[in-house]
């Protein structure tokens, strides 16, 4: 399975001149932890609620001040034709919880290991129902109304 199926489109972006209360903003209204830093289509840095708790509110950084001095670099991505396993290993490579996924070098979605948890607890419930149902109605031991005791 490819990243696309999986990956939340499209991604929030702002400009890197975009000021540190207007990305918190942002995120608000967007209901996001994370927004991307782009000068166009090129990707430049990633800005999440973290960064803005610590690299801006602790440190007292201005609020007018631009996302580009407290945004994220370099930028691990993902592409958009990768594949899961792909995904995988970059997020245990790296330790980040999303990953921007690009095409042709444009953002075009993000994804996040909450969106692989999800995947993973759809497939284990996919195959736990018949199972489930096959005990139900056929009994611990393979015929109705038998027990263990």
């Amino acid at each position: 399975m490819k990243v696309s199926a999986l990956m939340t489109s499209p991604p929030v972006v702002v400009a890197p001149r975009v000021t540190v209360r207007q990305a918190a903003q942002r995120m608000d209204e967007e209901a996001v932890g994370c927004l991307l830093v782009a000068d166009g289509e090129h990707l430049c840095g990633v800005v999440t609620d973290r960064d803005l708790a610590l690299r801006a509110l602790a440190r007292g950084l201005d609020a007018t001040a631009p996302v580009a001095e407290l945004m994220s670099t370099p930028v691990v991505t993902l592409d958009v034709t990768d594949d899961l396993e792909t995904a995988y290993r970059l997020f245990r490579r790296s330790g980040v919880r999303r990953l921007p996924v690009l095409d042709d070098h444009r953002p075009v979605g993000m994804l996040a290991v909450d969106d692989l948890f999800r995947d993973v607890l759809q497939h284990l419930a996919d195959l736990l129902g018949p199972i489930s149902w096959s005990v139900l109605h056929e009994g611990p031991r393979g015929g109705p109304g038998q027990t263990t005791d």
